[in-house]
């Protein structure tokens, strides 16, 4: 079978004018649906909406994955793969998370509980959900937030640093309580709480319900940051076995060796 012969290029000074109009999609795809719109006879206004719908498209496409990429998902996980059934989070709470009508509130999650639970599985998916209904959305480890603030302290531009990632909707700091928390994260996760207080959601996943924080951290800084991270907040205790651990038992781990 001979393959379909391509649409004729734009002419020239067409695809220079969508170059200077900063009109990529409709050069990408303009001379399909030219080929497209004179084979079926298509009105004048069609063509224009059909060109306008395509620029639409793509920019809402390319916007997409810049907010993707700027969030820093650690994988890439969504609510596509996601067991509701398998999560001790009432489906109710989980229905009322997936509308994101907290974050439209400013308001902060708090997601608890053992390891393998699925907390950060299901702050992913939010973020992602977040992210594809156009807001800007940082995930970020206690660890990120020390570093951050060790690298900023030096020429004193902390305060900028925080208030660049709250140009987000939604941040997101990931498995607090697995570990000791240094000095500096400690006070990187007070600054930014702190500076997101009724401004921004937060959303935190961790080992320890928020009251043992000062387990982690200096109790002042610890006190100080819980108080205002759960004032605005929704905390969701997980329990359970550990889903990874459960699927490595019964051999859902890996695929059979041949």
């Amino acid at each position: 079978m001979n393959p379909a012969p391509s649409a004729p290029p734009l002419p020239v000074e067409l695809e220079e004018l969508l170059r200077r109009l900063r009109l990529p999609h409709i050069r990408r795809h303009g001379p399909e649906i030219v080929a497209t719109a004179k084979a079926q006879r298509w009105e004048p206004a069609e063509v224009l909406k059909a060109l306008l719908a395509e620029e639409l498209a793509g920019r809402e496409r390319s916007a997409l994955a810049t907010r993707r990429a700027a969030a820093g998902f650690p994988t890439g996980k969504t609510f596509e793969t996601w067991q509701p059934e398998l999560s001790s989070i009432p489906a109710p709470t989980q229905q009322s998370l997936r509308t994101l009508e907290w974050v439209h509130r400013r308001e902060n999650l708090v997601v608890c509980g053992p390891s393998g639970t699925g907390k950060t599985f299901l702050l992913e998916a939010l973020g992602q959900q977040a992210v594809e209904e156009g807001m800007k959305v940082a995930w970020f480890t206690l660890e990120d937030l020390g570093a951050l603030l060790r690298r900023h302290r030096a020429d004193d531009t902390v305060s900028k640093a925080i208030a660049r990632i709250l140009r987000a909707d939604l941040v997101i700091v990931d498995d607090v309580g697995l570990l000791p928390v240094a000095t500096d994260a400690a006070e990187g996760l007070y600054r930014l709480v702190d500076a997101a207080y009724e401004k921004r959601s937060i959303a935190i996943s961790s080992n320890l319900h928020p009251s043992g924080f000062d387990e982690l951290m200096p109790k002042t800084l610890a006190t100080a940051t819980v108080d205002r991270l759960l004032h605005h907040a929704h905390v969701c205790q997980t329990s359970g076995d550990s889903v990874r651990l459960t699927q490595a038992l019964s051999g859902q781990g890996v695929s059979p060796l041949n």
